[in-house]
This record gives structure tokens, sequence and C-alpha cells, in this order.
């Protein structure tokens, strides 16, 4: 009697443990591992399609989707989990905007896979139905959580954020654009209603944290690095919010060889990256998720394109 009691003491230890286990949701054994996360992105690549010609310029022979692609693909061979995003900007600035409006750039981006962007103010260069036209054709979403499009033609074609599953963790994403009036003809944006960037930002950030309990928040931000005045940059965004992991910037063409922090409400570090401009760099950063803390690479930078 005393080895059958023994044995199922045993029995229910093993078993019971197994079925405590077998209840748990597949993102709890997710957060008790270790997991890799690569953003890519650029921001402010306006129309450059092709590599700065080799005419003894600063930027001769950098650049280019092709190249792009090509190192897209290699970091995605490399690493398991990867998401590519711009900060908007996609239009205007060669010859091919002129003549195809803004085609060429879309389905470039929706071949290297590109996961979401958001508008930039050159983005409206085309006009209200060319953004309509163009991005219908994309097979990523734009996010913009502040601009109000509800008595335009782009009513209905935008996503304030979206959420990203990537090996059991949840990367919630969301767009923020520069104020229009004064930077875009207003017969380009026409009714478009412009939201005030910090309060929409702690809204949205905080329903991504809390409701959505999202592992780690980006903000696309085509707001610009930083100015001599008042004006809300991703610096200011930074230290005026909650629940910003990381801001993804354009807007100024500012080239940061590495990721940037700067201290938020709550005194947690933000991460800001921008690329500069035309597709010469790539922005990567690499993130490792454990036991509920995110640890960044020592070595996340600025990638050149180049051949």
């Amino acid at each position: 009697m005393d080895a059958l009691q023994s044995n199922r003491r045993e029995f229910l230890k093993i078993f019971g443990t197994a079925a405590v286990i077998g209840g748990l949701a597949p993102e709890a054994f997710a957060r008790s591992k270790s997991t890799t996360l690569t953003i890519l992105h650029t921001n402010d690549v306006h129309s450059r399609l092709d590599p700065f010609p080799m005419d003894g310029s600063r930027n001769a022979g950098r650049g280019g989707i092709v190249r792009r692609a090509t190192l897209i693909e290699q970091i995605r061979n490399e690493q398991p989990n990867v998401l590519l995003f711009d900060a908007g900007d996609l239009f205007q600035g060669t010859p091919y905007f002129n003549l195809y409006k803004g085609e060429p750039e879309v389905q470039a981006m929706n071949r290297m896979r590109y996961d979401a962007s958001t508008i930039g103010n050159h983005d409206f260069d085309g006009g209200m139905d060319n953004m309509v036209l163009q991005f219908g054709k994309a097979a990523f979403p734009f996010l913009i959580a502040n601009y109000d499009f509800k008595n335009t033609a782009m009513n209905g074609r935008t996503e304030p954020y979206r959420i990203f599953k990537k090996d059991g963790l949840k990367i919630g994403v969301f767009g923020l654009g520069i104020r229009p009036e004064g930077l875009i003809p207003k017969e380009l944006f026409k009714e478009t209603v412009y939201v005030e960037p910090l309060e929409t930002a702690n809204a949205v950030a905080a329903v991504l944290r809390n409701d959505k309990k999202c592992d780690y928040v980006i903000c696309l931000s085509h707001l610009g690095y930083q100015y001599n005045d008042s004006t809300v940059s991703d610096r200011v965004l930074a230290s005026k919010t909650r629940n910003i992991d990381l801001i993804i910037g354009g807007h100024t063409h500012t080239f940061l060889d590495a990721p940037v922090n700067v201290l938020n409400q709550d005194g947690l570090p933000v991460l800001i990256n921008q690329v500069g401009f035309a597709g010469i760099y790539l922005g990567r950063i690499d993130l490792t998720f454990e036991q509920g803390k995110v640890k960044v690479a020592a070595d996340s930078k600025a990638v050149e394109v180049k051949s």
C-alpha cells in the first residue's frame, strides 16, 4: 500500500505539473525564453530608386533599391525575427515621381516586404487622389494616428496603429505626421485635420502597452529629430510621453550613426533613430527580450547601402 501511495504521489507530481504547464498560454513560454528581434528602417527615400550617379559628389554610388533589397534579404536570412518600417516621404525628389506619381516606390517596397510606413509631407505632393491610388497598391499599412482624414478621399485608408507578432512577442506600432499647415499646400491636404501629436502619442501608446499588452511600442514619426524652437520633434516626443520604447524618425534628414537615448516622463530611456535620406543607409536595431527586459545590441547602427 505504501508503495502504491508513493507511486500515486509521483504520478500526480509529474502529470499534475504537466497539466499546469499545458494550460499556460503560448505567450507565457515566449516571455520566459530569450527572443531576438531585428528592426530595419528607412526614411525620406524621396523616390531615389537608383544609386546616386558616379559624379564625384559626396553620395556618389550610394543607395539604390536593388542593393537595399539585397541587404534586407541577407539580414532576413541571418535573423529569425525581422520587422521593416519606413518613416515617410516615400515620394518626390527624382523624375520617377514626376513620371509615375509614386507607383514604382510603392511596388519596390512591396517587393522588399515592408511591414508598415507612416506618411510624410511630400507624400501629399501628387494630391489626395494620387495618395488613394498609390497607397491602394501597397501590400503594407500606412499608420498615422494624428491625421483625421474623415472628410477626405483618404478616409478609411490608413490605420492609427497595428500590432505585429513575432515569436510570441507583441510589437505595437503607430504613426505620427507633421503639421501640414505652412508646409503642404492646402489644395493638396484638403480637409485633413491635424491632431496634436503629444496627446495622441500618449493615448495610443497607453492603449498598446496597457490594453493590448504589447511587449514593445514603436512610433514611426515624421515630426523631425530636433528644432531650435518649441516645435514638437522626436526628442520632445520622447521626453513628454510614456510607454514608447523606440521612435523611428524622418523629415529632417538627420544622419544618426547609432540610436540615441532620451528619458521619458517616467525616467525610462526611449531610443530615437533616423538614417538621413534617399536610402543611403538602412537603420538596424537588434533587440533581445528576456524575462520582461529588453536589451539593445551595442552594435545597432546605420548600415550603408552600397555595392
